[in-house]
């Protein structure tokens, strides 16, 4: 991890179907922010493209707010989120 990366959440649920993981934020995030998912030996950077709250599409997501957020790969429960500045 480097200086320009800043956690923002983790994972608390993936839907394999959807490719949509569920992640608790720690931090504010926006669309086109772009993002690190890093868990277990995986590691992939995506910008922000899709994001849901109660199925409703936001731009952008407040601390502490539980959020879909779709994903390029899979990931799992515990996988932490960072923004890429």
């Amino acid at each position: 991890m480097s200086k320009k990366e800043k956690p923002v959440g983790k994972v608390t649920h993936y839907f394999n179907k959807a490719k949509v993981a569920v992640v608790k934020l720690s931090a504010p995030l926006e669309l086109e922010e772009k993002i690190k998912i890093m868990g277990g030996e995986k590691e992939f950077t995506q910008k922000v493209k899709s994001m849901e709250v109660d199925g409703k599409k936001i731009s952008k997501a407040k601390a502490k707010q539980e959020l879909g957020l779709k994903v390029s790969k899979p990931v799992r429960e515990g996988y932490k989120v960072f923004r890429v500045e």
